[in-house]
């Protein structure tokens, strides 16, 4: 009876640990792991137009739990340190240099001690680069002197960052135009301690208002109040001297873009009312266009607070949008206005019109465009040539215009009507040059224009720059790429007329350099960097593109590692990670093109399940995973069973590859690639277990669309419950690890979706063990959040995989 009852309580001791929280400090993984997650990385770089200077970046490749914990407040779609006054989510460089081309690599004088830097901008005329400095009270604005190679100090800290980019350099290249904090500004209000003045009510008479699942919203008049004092700013000019006067008064200033001469800038200023359903870029804002020393001159546009839109991707709200400055002109604004009521579900010949406002905006605007979808943008030419672009979701169309922008009866040509998802069939971009406003425009010579493009095909990425003829509609390939055992991308075009370009050059073992290379006289490109691999324990890891077909015929393909030494005459099967994220499509043909590359350099980035190749596994990374839904059909139609048909596509290949052993073979994913994964352990048998990272797996919560899908719960039912895997937890299977960053911001992904499935699971029985990341967002930024979130997923592989 003693030995029952001592076994009886060993037994609840064992449930006890098997259903309890655990009591778990911050681990690492093994060294295999350790020393691919926890290197120095290469800086990165910011290339001038003319190719001669590169601004090195330099910065840790993680930040710290303390860093990343400091103080941090979320309003109205924001988050932000308010100490500081710079978002609380900025990756921050510690070091600047520069390679000059004709001197190498030099240190740059002056620079800040104990850096913390962000929010870099060349000045126009590009002779120097603007930052920002992180203190502990506050934000500096400094700069680069690019040819004396010195750093200045231009402010102590009292820039306000935290409504985007807290400064915008004039047009003479000698000043800035800087957002400081109000000198009366007030301290943010303690909630804690605040006395309620009365309920929050809110009130809606009839009007549709279905807005996605925003985080990090306004809650009450506290929050406003607070929202306020965090996002005012007054705007002073900063010359180069650290001269300082005031350029417009206290107000929340979005943005600020001035005209190619300098001589006016259209400002953006958000006011109330605010609201608790939208992030602030909703709220009512006035663009408001003023002369170069501040003064206003009118009221361009009035905007309301938008919290209503018709239904659909392509809703868009009435009035002028999309406002900026011709690039070619002086001062010349653009902006689109809709002529379908911005509902897509009204039949219209054309959706969009164009117009134009020239200085020094007394006369009436005027009509220069119509497109038959959403307008997207223009490519500025000269007076008579310039490139227009529009798009259309629910098609996947776009569709590009040729057309005379001082001549509205001339009527537009369309050079290009395709599906954008077709990446076979992309002609290119059309390829830009400085002109003397130091603006992007299009490259013109006579009837001649150029494209570049990423060249992906049957035959691999292999990218091409084209001469375009404007007259005849017809290209003309000047250079494209070979990528026989490497893979050269093009990274900057200097003079596309010489053939001057500066290309990236990689291979699986080959960590990316610049090269400088010659179109026309085609001799082997010149190195222009010289990065150290810093993953050099991969070098013999086994790198193949794989390619298979689903049941119905679909074409898939997948990245597929093996361990170094993998003998591929003798094959052992090995367990398999599996990891994918899926992709809409509305047509077959684009969703089984390939649109990666074998000879990409293997990156270990902290996502990649790339790492298990180093304790014997194999790993299939960017497993395709279309979901496709031609003509009438929408893709999330039949969501599960091409979800099931494309993993078990994969396993079946490398099965009968004799690569893996598919009684041990894992899924994952991260947000909508976690959600995947829920799915296909709920509705399949083809994995033993699986790691879902920061999803969302229960669908009403998220009741008016999610991810492609833009048919409201009411509309389709049955399709958010069907694709929940909160709905069908009863049917989990399998092992699942849930990771999940306590602050996750992403619309959709609340914390919550992984505590609420985890209860699910655990109320029915299944295996799954959730993990809670603190002060981490939608992706993880903090060492030891990183090196342990390596660690939990290497303890469930190893435990519920390789040794099943």
């Amino acid at each position: 009876m003693k030995h029952l009852n001592l076994i009886l309580s060993m037994l609840f001791m064992l449930s006890l640990t098997a259903t309890a929280q655990i009591d778990l400090t911050y681990q690492e993984p093994s060294k295999e792991i350790l020393d691919l997650a926890d290197v120095p990385l290469p800086p990165r770089t910011a290339i001038n137009d003319d190719g001669s200077v590169i601004v090195l970046l330099y910065r840790s490749q993680y930040k710290s739990i303390d860093e990343l914990s400091e103080k941090e407040i979320k309003l109205a779609g924001i988050r932000t340190n308010p100490v500081t006054n710079v978002s609380s989510r900025t990756r921050f460089s510690n070091n600047i240099k520069l390679l000059k081309k004709k001197e190498g690599v030099i240190e740059v004088k002056g620079m800040p001690q104990k850096a913390r830097l962000a929010n870099f901008s060349w000045s126009p005329d590009q002779s120097k680069m603007a930052f920002t400095n992180t203190v502990s009270n506050g934000t500096e604005l400094w700069y680069v002197d690019i040819q004396t190679s010195t750093a200045h100090k231009l402010t102590e800290a009292i820039l306000n960052g935290n409504l985007g980019s807290p400064f915008s350099w004039m047009k003479n290249s000698n000043a800035l135009i800087a957002k400081t904090m109000p000198a009366n500004r007030g301290d943010l209000i303690d909630k804690g301690n605040a006395v309620p003045a009365g309920p929050v009510v809110s009130v809606n008479e009839g009007q549709k208002a279905q807005n996605r699942t925003y985080q990090d919203l306004l809650k009450d008049k506290l929050d406003e109040e607070n929202f306020i004092r965090l996002a005012e700013s007054e705007l002073k000019l900063i010359t180069l001297d650290g001269q300082a006067s005031t350029w417009a008064p206290k107000a929340i200033y979005r943005s600020i873009n001035f005209s190619p001469n300098g001589d006016y800038a259209v400002v953006s200023i958000v006011k109330q009312p605010f609201s608790y359903l939208v992030p602030y870029q909703r709220f009512p804002t006035d663009y408001v266009l003023k002369d170069r020393e501040g003064k206003t001159l009118q009221t361009i546009e009035e905007v309301p607070l938008i919290e209503e839109l018709p239904k659909g991707f392509m809703a868009e709200r009435t009035g002028r949008r999309s406002i900026s400055w011709r690039a070619d002109k002086p001062a010349t604004l653009f902006w689109a206005e809709v002529l379908d009521k911005g509902d897509p579900e009204v039949e219209a010949e054309y959706r969009d019109e164009v117009y134009e406002w020239v200085a020094p905006f007394t006369e009436a605007p005027k009509s220069i465009l119509k497109t038959i979808n959403r307008f997207g943008g223009i490519i500025w030419g000269n007076n008579e040539v310039a490139i227009a672009s529009d798009y259309w979701w629910n098609t996947r169309n776009t569709k590009s215009y040729l057309f005379n922008p001082s001549d509205a009866s001339q009527k537009p040509e369309i050079l290009f009507d395709r599906n954008y998802q077709d990446r076979y069939n992309d002609p290119g971009s059309f390829i830009t040059e400085r002109n003397e406003f130091n603006r992007e425009v299009l490259v013109i010579d006579k009837d001649k224009a150029y494209l570049e493009g990423d060249g992906f095909s049957k035959d691999g990425q292999k990218p091409f720059i084209d001469q375009f003829n404007l007259n005849s509609k017809e290209s003309v390939r000047l250079y494209q790429a070979e990528n026989k055992d490497r893979l050269e991308t093009i990274s900057k075009i200097v003079d596309v007329r010489k053939g001057e370009i500066i290309t990236r050059i990689q291979s699986p073992t080959e960590y990316p350099n610049y090269y400088s290379r010659n179109i026309k006289t085609r001799k082997a490109p010149r190195p222009i960097t010289q990065f150290e691999n810093p993953f050099k324990s991969l070098a013999g890891v086994h790198k193949e593109l794989v390619e298979y077909k689903r049941e119905d015929g679909l074409p898939l393909s997948g990245t597929l590692y093996l361990p170094a030494g993998y003998n591929m005459n003798n094959k052992e099967r090995l367990p398999l990670i599996m990891w994918a994220y899926p992709t809409e499509y509305k047509d077959k043909q684009s969703a089984g093109q390939v649109t990666t590359s074998p000879n990409e350099f293997i990156y270990p980035w902290y996502g990649s399940p790339v790492f298990w190749v180093m304790k014997g596994y194999a790993v299939l990374d960017d497993a395709s995973f279309p979901i496709v839904g031609e003509g009438d059909k929408e893709p999330n139609d039949t969501f599960i069973p091409q979800l099931v048909a494309n993993a078990k596509a994969a396993i079946d290949y490398l099965d009968e590859q004799g690569y893996i052993d598919r009684e041990r073979v894992a899924v994952g994913g991260h947000s909508y690639g976690a959600f995947m994964t829920a799915n296909l352990l709920t509705h399949s048998d083809l994995f033993a277990a699986g790691i879902a990272r920061s999803g969302a797996y229960n669908r009403t919560l998220t009741p008016f669309g999610f991810q492609s899908e833009e048919r409201n719960y009411w509309e389709a039912p049955d399709i958010y419950n069907t694709m929940s895997p909160f709905m069908n937890a009863s049917k989990m299977k399998h092992p699942l690890l849930l990771i999940h960053g306590v602050e996750d911001n992403n619309s959709g992904t609340y914390t919550m979706q992984s505590e609420r499935y985890f209860n699910a699971l655990k109320g029915l029985g299944a295996t799954v063990r959730l993990v809670l990341l603190p002060s981490e967002s939608h992706g993880y930024r903090a060492r030891e959040s990183v090196l342990h979130t390596l660690w939990e997923q290497d303890q469930w592989l190893e435990k519920y995989v390789k040794n099943k």
